[in-house]
């Protein structure tokens, strides 16, 4: 099981990752959103504000109001934001849960697509 310090840190690297990312920027130009994540092992909760495609902030907590909520394991979460797994397996699987519209869930699956392509 990750803590709130292992998550931040693979947040932090992913948040890097996405936002140099020039075709994932583009491609996500037109893309504002605030995302809820929750820990389901630990009942960590955080928060990745998407502004424009850039990741503007992933505080602890929830903030805002959520156009959409994933869930999963602590470790699965560091996994996919490290790279170290594509999500799409795992959801697939229902291993992590996606709530929210059906063009969202699309267009974090074309994200995936972009981070993970040979996964």
């Amino acid at each position: 099981m990750a803590d709130w310090d292992e998550l931040a840190e693979a947040l932090a690297d992913y948040t890097v990752s996405c936002n140099e990312n020039e075709r994932l920027r583009k491609m996500q130009r037109d893309w504002t959103r605030v995302l809820h994540f929750e820990c389901s092992d630990s009942g960590v909760r955080f928060t990745m504000d998407v502004e424009r495609g850039e990741i503007l902030a992933t505080p602890v907590g929830h903030v805002g109001t959520p156009d959409i909520v994933v869930t999963t394991h602590s470790e699965t979460f560091c996994d996919m934001f490290w790279g170290d797994l594509n999500p799409v397996q795992k959801y697939l699987r229902g291993e992590i849960t996606v709530q929210g519209s059906q063009e969202d869930v699309m267009r974090l699956d074309a994200i995936s697509a972009v981070i993970w392509p040979d996964a």
